[in-house]
């Protein structure tokens, strides 16, 4: 039985990686790892896993580790379009509603691994969170058991680099943003809708309003509004 480890957080790939391991359980051993803490060489030394798989992951992957094992990242470009921070948001900011899963090996440059294999994704509707959702499902149902089953051997990317930068959070101000009708209203705001994401918001004095949830109806853009109180 051959031992096998997922790195990730987000509640939706914790929760298909459970899946995952009770489905296998027969035929591999599957630890899931979701914070920094228990990610060490030591450990992964101890497990010694054939694979590390990392469907989302926040922290830097050590030398040390990807040069012992074989570590696997997903990044949600056609790579080696869109390396780099914030896929999904600059995918959506650049009016592209059609993406792949670049299943990837580390290495010492950012998403510029060899390819394992890319799965289709689309990205035209829905908030980034439920695009999120719909992307583990494809890589919890379809990319890491094919990687398991079948042990493609990578390749390197071809084809024209072109490189992202990660979004901050002071990015998501809707009063900053290039916004000219409601369809850019839509995608700016449903691109930042996620757990754990800085929603897009506006200021007026100590008060900061956030919008999420949001979805057309007619000529209409309808959505959920918080405001809170900022010291």
């Amino acid at each position: 039985m051959r031992n096998i480890v997922i790195a990730t957080i987000k509640s939706w790939n914790i929760r298909n990686a459970e899946k995952l391991k009770n489905a296998c359980e027969n035929r591999f051993d599957i630890t899931i790892i979701t914070n920094k803490e228990d990610f060490s060489h030591e450990r992964l030394k101890a497990i010694n896993p054939a694979y590390i798989f990392f469907p989302h992951w926040s922290w830097l992957i050590s030398e040390e580790i990807y040069n012992n094992f074989e570590c696997i990242v997903f990044h949600m470009t056609d790579l080696p379009y869109g390396r780099g921070g914030s896929p999904l948001q600059n995918l959506i900011a650049n009016k592209i509603c059609d993406t792949k899963i670049s299943a990837i090996r580390v290495e010492s440059g950012i998403d510029t691994g060899k390819i394992y294999l890319k799965e289709p994704l689309y990205i035209g509707s829905g908030s980034a969170e439920e695009i999120f959702i719909r992307a583990s499902e494809i890589i919890f149902s379809k990319m890491i058991p094919y990687i398991l089953e079948h042990k493609p051997v990578p390749v390197e990317q071809t084809g024209q680099e072109t490189s992202f930068k990660r979004r901050t959070q002071d990015q998501s101000n809707i009063e900053k943003a290039n916004i000219e009708n409601i369809d850019d209203m839509h995608d700016f705001i449903r691109m930042l809708d996620a757990e754990g994401y800085p929603r897009a918001y506006i200021k007026t004095g100590n008060l900061k309003i956030l919008f999420s949830e949001a979805h057309k109806k007619n000529d209409k853009l309808i959505g959920r509004v918080e405001i809170i109180e900022e010291q």
